[in-house]
């Protein structure tokens, strides 16, 4: 009989203080699903998210392909309940809980006529509608995603007019205190190397 594998998980912390990385020695989602809750209300494609909203300090989840980032409000410390909250998620996925769900209004109390769908909760790119945007959207998958997924977070292109192009911050970008300033230095510099018409970068605020 083969003997199921252990499942391990880290905390990492990340730019944002109020944000904390936790990572997991498998996949949580297939390559390329993302989504962000910033409510209980909204969490209901992810039975794991509802269940960390149970947690009173919870204010937000972002979830990728085999990490989770919590964002807390100012009722705990990271040092008081880092352990508790790796632990929390470690155990509920252990015991056959599902990260999400692709039954629209499963796992959730919210009447099926308010609840969100799935794909309101999928955190992607705007559709790029020329050659320039594909090319910003190239430039951030290659040169920007792998750092700022590794600080627990997603960078989105929303919109490019007139050589200024929109940015999205999720996870532990979002609120971060520095990020703005890293938006306005590498990544507004990098693609202004790459894609000579963009002019300049700002953020947009969700």
């Amino acid at each position: 009989m083969t003997t199921p594998r252990v499942f391990s998980m880290y905390a990492e912390m990340t730019p944002n203080p109020m944000a904390m990385k936790f990572v997991a020695d498998r996949m949580l989602l297939p390559e390329g699903v993302q989504f962000e809750f910033l409510s209980r209300e909204e969490a209901g494609a992810s039975p794991l998210a509802l269940k960390l909203f149970e947690l009173p300090f919870v204010k937000g989840i972002y979830m990728a392909t085999n990490f989770i980032t919590v964002l807390k409000n100012n009722n705990a410390m990271w040092d008081d309940v880092v352990f508790d909250v790796r632990d929390y998620i470690k155990e509920f996925i252990a015991g056959g809980g599902k990260i999400w769900t692709k039954e629209e209004g499963k796992n959730t109390m919210e009447p099926k006529e308010k609840q969100p769908s799935i794909k309101d909760q999928l955190v992607v790119h705007a559709e790029p509608s020329n050659e320039t945007e594909q090319k910003i959207i190239d430039t951030l998958e290659t040169y920007v995603k792998p750092a700022v997924e590794n600080d627990g977070g997603l960078i989105l292109f929303r919109s490019f007019s007139d050589g200024i192009v929109k940015l999205q911050l999720k996870g532990s970008c979002s609120g971060c205190p520095s990020s703005s300033l890293t938006l306005k230095s590498a990544v507004e510099q990098l693609l202004k190397r790459m894609v000579p018409e963009v002019k300049e970068v700002q953020q947009e605020v969700a």
